[in-house]
C-alpha cells in the first residue's frame, strides 16, 4: 500500500511542482517565521530539496531572522541521521545517495525544529517518507530526550484520507503547506 501511494504522489508531485508561486513561499517563510519568532528558535534544521520537493531553501532565504542558525541533515555510514550547521551560501558535500550535505568539518548541532519533507500526508499528520525511516528513526531518537518541533512540509494536493501507520512512524506536530498549517 505504501509503496503505491508513494509512486502516485511523486508522479503527481513532480507534475504540479511549478505551481508553487511566490504568493505560496511567502505564506510558507511567515508561518516558518511566526512559529520561530514564538517559540525562541536558535536552530532551524531543514533538507536539501530532491524529487520536486517543495524547494524550503528558497523559502528559508526569506526569513531574515538574525538569531536562527540553519542545518541540514547529514547521513553517515550507519545510516544515522545527524545535524549539521549550515550558512547560506557555503559549499556541500554529496553524499552516497546523491544529496547535498554541509561539509564533514561543520559543527554537529541539535535543532528545535526540524522541516521534514515528505511524499504524502493525512489529516492527523502522519506522513510516508521514501521509506528508509531516517526521520522516524531521528525523531524518535532524539525525542526521548529532547522535544524536537517537527513540521512536514508538502503542497496541498499531497493530502491523502490515510497514510498506512506503522510502530515505527513517527507522526508530525504540523503539516505546513502553501495554503495552510494541519
Amino acid at each position: 500500500m505504501k509503496k503505491k501511494i508513494r509512486e502516485t504522489f511523486l508522479n503527481i508531485r513532480k507534475n504540479k511542482y511549478f505551481q508553487l508561486s511566490n504568493k505560496n513561499k511567502t505564506f510558507i517563510a511567515k508561518q516558518i517565521k511566526s512559529i520561530c519568532i514564538n517559540k525562541n528558535i536558535n536552530y532551524l534544521g531543514f533538507y536539501y530539496p530532491i524529487n520536486y520537493e517543495i524547494n524550503i531553501i528558497s523559502v528559508i532565504v526569506r526569513l531574515k531572522i538574525n538569531k536562527i542558525k540553519f542545518c541540514l541533515p547529514v547521513i553517515e555510514k550507519n545510516n544515522k541521521m545527524i545535524f549539521k550547521e549550515w550558512k547560506a551560501r557555503e559549499p556541500f558535500s554529496i553524499n552516497r545517495f546523491g544529496i547535498l550535505e554541509p561539509n564533514k568539518i561543520n559543527k554537529i548541532v541539535k535543532p528545535q525544529i526540524i522541516l521534514v519533507p515528505l511524499i504524502a500526508f493525512d489529516k492527523d499528520k502522519n506522513r510516508l517518507g521514501y521509506g528508509r525511516g531516517f526521520y522516524d528513526r531521528f525523531l524518535n531518537k532524539v525525542n526521548k530526550k529532547k522535544n524536537i518541533l517537527s513540521i512536514g512540509i508538502a503542497f496541498s494536493f499531497q493530502q491523502v484520507s490515510r497514510v498506512p501507520f506503522e510502530k515505527h512512524d513517527k507522526k508530525l506536530d504540523y503539516i505546513l503547506t502553501e495554503k495552510r498549517v494541519f
